[in-house]
């Protein structure tokens, strides 16, 4: 079982981009039960947590994308997007959707390029 990432590509510094999380209908009845998040991984770096959305809608973003990125997320469409705005050279990275469930189980998806070019 995985997640469908997409939306990435190739954009400027100061470019937006915006990345939609598909989970697969094996989930589907549980999705309002599961928090969503973004990861990402950029070459030579570990994977870190970019930003998260819980069942009942709180977020967090990690310090370096405060104000730039927004999660959200749709129940009735079963998805998940990341909205990048003003994007940077440092946010170049595989972008990873995760899903976890009220029992701590992760499920991941194969990940999605983003690369800004200065």
């Amino acid at each position: 079982v995985q997640l469908q990432a997409s939306g990435g590509g190739l954009v400027q510094a100061g470019g937006s981009l915006r990345l939609s999380c598909v989970v697969p209908e094996a989930i589907f009845s549980v999705f309002s039960n599961m928090d969503m998040a973004w990861h990402r991984q950029a070459p030579g770096k570990q994977r870190e947590l970019v930003a998260r959305i819980t069942t009942d809608r709180r977020t967090m973003y990690a310090d370096s994308v405060k104000d730039r990125f927004i999660i959200s997320r749709d129940n009735s469409r079963k998805m998940t997007w990341l909205r990048m705005n003003n994007l940077e050279p440092d946010d170049t990275a595989v972008y990873y959707c995760n899903a976890r469930s009220i029992s701590g189980a992760d499920l991941w998806g194969q990940g999605t390029q983003v690369t800004v070019s200065s």
